[in-house]
């Protein structure tokens, strides 16, 4: 038979271009759901649909301090292929998801939606993260059972392909199948597609999203001395936070992030101080990120940034009340499995088997929903086509040559895992 890309690398790309043209930012991936499942039984997959619940994400330790989070009309749907007797052998689970971060108005030399190329570069929202990988996770798996069905080799097992809703929100689709399997089988390993770099990556980062407060005295600027500013101690809680990351980064060592300066960055990401533009600001309101580690816990995390709160606050020349500090919105959870894992070991032979260099386990800043499924005792490994330096930025772009190796190496992967 052809090979991968000779026999599926237009309809890769044809998909992809698709899906880019759906506006997929949360809440809205209805339609390109509808159609990602209309594609799926064209292709003579089983398909199955699920929408999260939003009381059941409540009690989710990831969900639980979001507030008002969104599930309706927002469906994850999944194709299923049965290879040989699919209940003498393994199931894999392709995992991609479909919604996109917002695209703004500013820095893309293009429309967002309207996919383009520039070489072999294809640019568009949702390019990298991750609609072309969703592509080839639909044709690996088509292609792998073409290969079965023309005798190229015995199989035994079945192959899923999923298309989740609200990765962006935390994993809302994943979250819920991890939990709720929406399939009348059991899942044995799983691949997220993330854009990895073509890098396998068996531990992910997590995240606390934390608040704090600040308050002090407002005065109207024609007395400015008569208040306190919040904002000389909001930049001292900058700096703490800044020396809490470099403790951190020292600290807190794990051998898959040694080729990171800053393994577990904290950033804050939005302030909002005062009411009034001729008042000293009494109030301020600054939303961070901080990295949680493989094997840190969320708590731990909070209790450290706590710590550094309140040896600020404890310092004689603090003038303002003790700040104070809250969880808000989604959590991640930090993820790790053993690169042992036969999932792992497939990858890393499909990977030496296509020429590919890095094969070494590695670990990633970011999170993914992987993490849902470790949880839930499913092996899950990222590995994906795409650098994440290029997601959520303008004129966000994939290399299409990469993208059709990593549909290959997905093949090749499948069908050692379904051998073994």
């Amino acid at each position: 038979m052809e090979d991968f890309a000779a026999a599926y690398g237009d309809r890769v790309r044809a998909v992809a271009e698709r899906l880019v043209r759906f506006e997929t930012t949360a809440g809205d991936e209805a339609p390109a759901q509808e159609w990602v499942g209309d594609r799926l039984a064209d292709l003579n997959f089983e398909t199955y649909t699920w929408t999260a619940d939003a009381d059941a994400l409540a009690s989710h330790p990831s969900f639980a301090p979001a507030r008002d989070l969104s599930t309706e009309d927002r469906p994850s749907v999944a194709g299923v292929l049965e290879l040989g007797d699919p209940d003498a052998g393994r199931t894999l689970v392709l995992n991609g998801h479909v919604d996109v971060v917002p695209a703004g108005e500013s820095g893309w030399t293009g429309d967002p939606f309207e996919p383009r190329w520039e070489g072999d570069r294809l640019i568009g929202r949702g390019a990298v993260d991750m609609k072309s990988q969703l592509a080839i996770c639909v044709f690996a798996a088509r292609y792998l059972a073409d290969l079965v069905e023309a005798g190229e080799f015995d199989l035994d097992g079945r192959i899923v392909v999923e298309s989740v809703a609200g990765e962006e929100d935390g994993g809302i689709g994943a979250a819920t199948a991890a939990r709720s399997n929406p399939y009348p089988f059991e899942r044995d390993a799983a691949v997220v597609a993330e854009p990895t770099d073509m890098r396998v990556v068996t531990a992910t980062e997590g995240c606390l999203m934390g608040r704090i407060g600040i308050e002090g005295t407002p005065a109207h600027a024609a007395r400015r001395w008569e208040g306190e500013s919040v904002l000389p101690a909001f930049e001292r809680v900058r700096r703490a936070f800044v020396d809490l990351e470099a403790e951190r980064a020292d600290a807190v060592t794990h051998p898959l992030y040694d080729r990171f300066d800053v393994p577990w960055p904290i950033v804050i990401g939005r302030v909002e101080a005062g009411t009034w533009a001729s008042n000293v600001p009494g109030t301020l309101t600054a939303e961070f990120r901080a990295g949680v580690a493989p094997g840190e816990s969320l708590d731990s995390v909070e209790a450290a940034c706590r710590d550094a709160l309140d040896d600020l606050a404890a310092a004689d020349d603090w003038t303002v009340d003790p700040p104070t500090l809250g969880r808000f919105g989604v959590q991640f959870e930090s993820a790790e499995i053993d690169p042992d894992e036969p999932v792992v070991v497939a990858l890393r032979e499909s990977m030496a088997a296509a020429g590919l260099p890095r094969a070494e386990p590695v670990g990633e800043t970011y999170g993914s929903d992987a993490r849902h499924y470790i949880e839930a005792g499913i092996p899950t490994v990222v590995f994906g086509p795409g650098r994440i330096e290029e997601a959520h930025f303008p004129d966000e772009s994939i290399r299409w040559p990469d993208v059709l190796t990593a549909g290959e190496v997905l093949v090749e992967t499948a069908r050692r895992f379904l051998s073994d």
